[in-house]
């Protein structure tokens, strides 16, 4: 069992501030919360601290590296947790949704850490619980928020499921993922 290092209490507060003033798209719920569930998440499959740390920092790199950029996380967490949020920063460089989806489980799928993998499995399956919570709350209105259609979404988590089943076969929270996804797909669209 995992306790609650120093170490970890650090990147508990790291997450909060670095995020402080985000909110979950049109929900108004701090966007910490995404984070500490991911890391909740995560915690299902592993004590490793490091990768509980990733699980907090995920998103980091990607949203806030004028906040906290990879070298403040190299020096504070070390090589290891950079390079598994690394493996989880989607590219923004390039041009449009589709190009950067194709980018990303590229990368997840040839390249990323095997850690990474977990992460952007737990990271995804809170999305989609998030996703469907709100779809039964506010039907079709809630694709208002995306930039991308829901056949898209559905299309995105079939193939983070994918990915995550050929990197990490038989994984718990993949099949939740999966089962999810196919429940999305059920849905309509």
């Amino acid at each position: 069992m995992m306790s609650l290092t120093p170490r970890l209490m650090r990147a508990i507060d790291t997450a909060a501030v670095s995020h402080r003033d985000h909110v979950r798209k049109g929900s108004g719920i701090p966007y910490v919360a995404h984070l500490y569930a991911v890391m909740h998440l995560v915690s299902q499959a592993t004590g490793d601290e490091d990768v509980l740390i990733a699980a907090l920092l995920h998103d980091t790199l990607e949203d806030v590296p004028e906040v906290y950029p990879e070298t403040r996380m190299r020096a504070e967490f070390g090589d290891r947790v950079t390079e598994i949020v690394l493996g989880l920063t989607k590219d923004d460089s390039l041009p449009g949704w589709q190009s950067r989806a194709d980018a990303y489980l590229d990368h997840l799928e040839h390249r990323a850490p095997e850690e990474s993998v977990l992460i952007a499995c737990a990271d995804k399956l809170h999305n989609l619980m998030s996703i469907l919570e709100d779809h039964a709350a506010l039907g079709d209105r809630l694709w208002e928020r995306f930039n991308s259609t829901r056949e898209q979404q559905q299309w995105w988590y079939a193939q983070i499921s994918r990915v995550v089943e050929k990197r990490i076969p038989g994984l718990p929270l993949n099949r939740e993922l999966a089962g999810l996804a196919e429940q999305f797909n059920r849905a309509g669209g």
